[in-house]
């Protein structure tokens, strides 16, 4: 079973070249409404290939039509290697043969063709580049007329330095510490330049090396890859949108879990294969059959009847959400999800809670949940406060109302 309307769609296209030497193909995803702002994607020194299409189909899905352009056409067209030994061998001979004023003039003339197509109706371009397109990205800022470019660590930036006064648009760089194609040195020139200038943001990622946000990658670090990709976007919206009401989205998904308990409707809100991690249970469903199944077996319809969620503080991010709640229950039924195998005990439970709730576009991508299930148990009869340095409804009541007693584990006697 898959959610069809979260969806995107591709297809390969042609591009002219500004110099009249002929036309080059380019890779177009769209997103799942068909329109949405314009996003030229530079290739790594491995062409238009799978990893680069799997990240134009992902920033589809966050509401862009993205264009990925063959770069390497004036040398050999569609280039598409992998990552053998062979292929690293066949792409730095690409990237040593690459013209660069050449390749700037296709990418303006992708940026060019973008912001014409019907698909972006609001005329909004950005770049985004990995690796040579990293650099490209950079170069974008300073010579095209791009609305804003992302770079993640982008080979040769330190060469290309005295073209920062020319940057004309809102710049992103994603810099990895031990990048062996970006020494200490070139690293710092890049940092020392850059950070401090109006509309640039430069961020060193510790102990990651190139290519960290490559999945799948000998160097892939999803924590850095998710910091990098929160900040893309951030960059991207803050320039060419889209813009939704992400607040308005998350209570439209939690009205369908806790009001009408309608699980299709909940899954609606989501995207084609969304996860949900309850951190301290670790309940939850990854891809969409997965995260059916669990909301209507343990979910859904596993709340006690008089649930509720008495909100405390909500901040609204560039792709997420973060709620900070009370959750308020009396436990007459079990509740599998945060319970398991636990029958009911009729008690009353208040729980602080966090969700932060990440998004992909207009769809819910994931959940993470954060509780205190020492709390809960306590709550419920199961532990003792007495022999732990735990406290039960206490916790709750002490959101609500700073002023009450703080340290109370610490004075406490000891047995």
């Amino acid at each position: 079973m898959q959610n069809k309307a979260s969806t995107s769609s591709s297809q390969d296209i042609r591009i002219q070249a500004a110099d009249g030497s002929g036309s080059f193909g380019a890779y177009l995803a769209l997103p799942r409404g068909g329109t949405g702002p314009g996003l030229v994607l530079a290739q790594e020194i491995f062409g238009v290939n799978k990893t680069m299409r799997d990240v134009a189909d992902y920033y589809a899905e966050e509401g862009y039509v993205v264009l990925v352009p063959d770069l390497f056409w004036r040398q050999q067209p569609d280039v598409q290697l992998g990552y053998t030994p062979d292929d690293w061998q066949r792409a730095f001979a690409l990237y040593q043969g690459f013209d660069e004023a050449l390749g700037m003039q296709d990418m303006q003339a992708a940026i060019t063709a973008l912001r014409q197509r019907s698909e972006v109706p609001g005329g909004k371009v950005g770049v985004l580049g990995f690796c040579l397109g990293g650099k490209l990205a950079y170069l974008a800022a300073c010579r095209t007329d791009a609305d804003v470019a992302v770079g993640y660590y982008g080979v040769g930036i330190d060469a290309a330095l005295d073209e920062a006064d020319r940057i004309r648009c809102k710049l992103a760089l994603h810099v990895a510490e031990l990048d062996g194609f970006c020494p200490p040195e070139a690293r710092d020139r890049i940092v020392q330049t850059l950070r401090g200038r109006p509309n640039v943001e430069v961020h060193v990622y510790p102990g990651v090396d190139h290519a960290f946000a490559r999945v799948g990658g000998e160097h892939f670090h999803r924590a850095s890859a998710l910091m990098a990709h929160e900040r893309s976007v951030a960059a991207l919206k803050s320039a060419i949108g889209p813009n939704y009401d992400l607040a308005a989205l998350w209570d439209k998904h939690c009205e369908y879990e806790f009001g009408t308990r309608n699980v299709d409707d909940t899954m609606g809100t989501m995207v084609a294969e969304p996860y949900v991690n309850h951190i301290p249970t670790m309940t939850g469903g990854v891809g969409y059959k997965n995260l059916h199944a669990f909301y209507t077996n343990h979910f859904v319809n596993s709340n006690p009847p008089d649930t509720s969620l008495v909100p405390i503080s909500r901040t609204v991010g560039a792709t997420q959400v973060v709620d900070e709640m009370l959750f308020c229950f009396t436990h007459t039924t079990e509740i599998p999800w945060m319970l398991p195998g636990v029958a009911p005990t009729g008690k009353r439970v208040e729980i602080p809670l966090l969700a932060v709730i990440k998004f992909r576009g207009d769809k819910l991508y994931h959940e993470h949940i954060y509780w205190d299930q020492a709390s809960v148990l306590v709550q419920v009869g199961l532990l003792d406060a007495a022999l732990l340095p735990v406290a039960g409804v206490e916790t709750a009541r002490k959101l609500l109302d700073e002023t009450l007693p703080s340290n109370t584990l610490l004075t406490r006697p000891r047995g």
